[in-house]
């Protein structure tokens, strides 16, 4: 995930300050060299890498640290601010798109070929379908070959309908899309523009004369997050000769540096607004820089992990569930159903990560072994709907029976009932309102 190697290097520096208890001029001054590294090391611009330090480092001489009691952790709470301000402000939030007074809302999505604007820009069309927009997706690429099917397949998989007139005029294309959305009730349309290898005279203009035509009210870049330095340069030239509203990051799972997300941002002056976190097509999020800063920096990332539990979990399901618990029943439907959800939420090293105060080495040790879900799924399926409900009937041969039909082992049959039984225990305990003593143990 972006930011890790980052987040391990500050997380170094910071535990060294904190072990010292009081600081003068000198450790600091060692500590922001050691945050200088590891900000280029994470592949940061050096301009504002320079001006970053420059602006903590000030902030950290003054009496406020020095003459705290915990220096270490107001050097930390400095560092933070100054990250979140990096990334767009405090005040910034998530940076909603700019929308029409009369729909359609059209967002013009550009960018250099390869940095995901195509899937990137279906994903943004179905992150607005479920929170209830009518989207319309437009395919302004007519010269990469297949760019048309690349974003019907995708838009047909997320629902979203796909405009195109073939290998035509992309201008015109763009404005009957435009008008197609009008007469059709869509109330945002997203225009899929050519990319190129390397950025030249020919694309900036047809992207100006689309911009010209249609008035785009959000235009969009797309940023690849693995290309390092080369995004923010790409980044900083879209915006002079095109004119940008903001940035949409990409392939942000595939950059343990994540550098690019801290300069574009910068250089441009233009707020990152989402970002690309996986290769599903529901891998999307807005972008908010305090929650980000606290990532990098190993303080969790609680509401981010809230909405995406209230995405995954279906409110019905959760409270038929709960009277079932109250009911003292606990079966391995429910079991099934709560793996389901918790796999929608994404990757368990990246919720366990969003948790504060989670220790990173400890995770990457831990290493989740995201197919052990789908033997459990295998397992409770290759079952009968009476052997869900009542586990205690699975004798050597029906387990076996199982093993045969799931691709597992008894063994693992086993050791999934085992895991039940103690998942049920635990269940029924905190319906009735009892904590059981390995917890109340941890609590005090």
């Amino acid at each position: 995930m972006a930011f890790e190697s980052l987040g391990d290097r500050l997380s170094g520096i910071f535990k060294k300050l904190r072990s010292r208890g009081r600081l003068n001029e000198k450790d600091i001054q060692e500590a922001m060299r050691e945050v200088r590294l590891a900000l280029l090391e994470a592949d940061v611009n050096f301009k504002v890498v320079k001006e970053f330090c420059a602006k903590t480092a000030e902030r950290c001489k003054g009496a406020d640290v020095l003459e705290s009691l915990t220096p270490g952790q107001m050097v930390v709470k400095i560092v933070h601010e100054q990250l979140i301000e990096l990334m767009g402000g405090a005040s910034e939030g998530a940076m909603k798109l700019q929308t029409a007074s009369k729909p359609p809302t059209v967002v013009m999505l550009a960018g250099l070929q390869g940095s995901g604007k195509t899937t990137n820009g279906a994903k943004l069309a179905g992150y607005f379908k479920r929170q209830g927009k009518r989207p319309l997706l437009a395919a302004c690429d007519v010269y990469r070959p297949a760019a048309i099917k690349q974003l019907q397949v995708v838009g047909e998989q997320l629902g979203v309908p796909v405009f195109e007139r073939g290998q035509g005029d992309p201008v015109q294309i763009a404005i009957e899309a435009v008008e197609h959305a009008k007469k059709h009730g869509n109330d945002l349309v997203f225009l899929d523009t050519a990319g190129r290898l390397h950025i030249d005279d020919t694309l900036m203009d047809e992207l100006n004369r689309i911009k010209q035509a249609v008035h785009p009210h959000e235009i969009l870049l797309t940023v690849d997050a693995m290309t390092g330095q080369d995004a923010v340069s790409a980044a900083q030239t879209f915006n002079e000769r095109l004119g940008i509203d903001g940035l949409l990051l990409t392939k942000m799972d595939g950059d343990s540096r994540g550098g690019a997300a801290l300069s574009a941002r910068a250089v441009t002056g233009k707020p990152v607004k989402f970002c690309g976190v996986g290769e599903k097509l529901d891998q999307i999020e807005p972008f908010y820089p305090d929650r980000m800063a606290s990532r990098i920096l190993g303080m969790g990332d609680v509401l981010t992990l809230i909405e995406k539990a209230e995405q995954a979990i279906d409110i019905k399901k959760a409270e038929q569930l709960e009277k079932n618990l109250r009911a003292g029943r606990f079966t391995l439907n429910d079991y099934l159903e709560q793996i389901g959800q918790l796999r929608g939420m994404g990757s368990m090293n990246d919720i366990m990560g969003m948790i504060p105060g989670m220790n990173k080495g400890a995770l990457r040790d831990a290493k989740f072994d995201e197919r052990s879900m789908n033997r459990t799924e295998a397992i409770v399926l290759s079952m009968t709907p009476g052997e869900r409900e009542n586990p205690a009937i699975l004798n050597s041969s029906r387990k076996r029976r199982i093993a045969a039909g799931s691709g597992t082992r008894v063994e693992d049959i086993n050791r999934l009932l085992k895991q039940f039984e103690m998942m049920k225990t635990l269940a029924k305990q905190m319906a009735g309102g009892k904590m059981p003593k390995n917890l109340r143990g941890l609590l005090g």
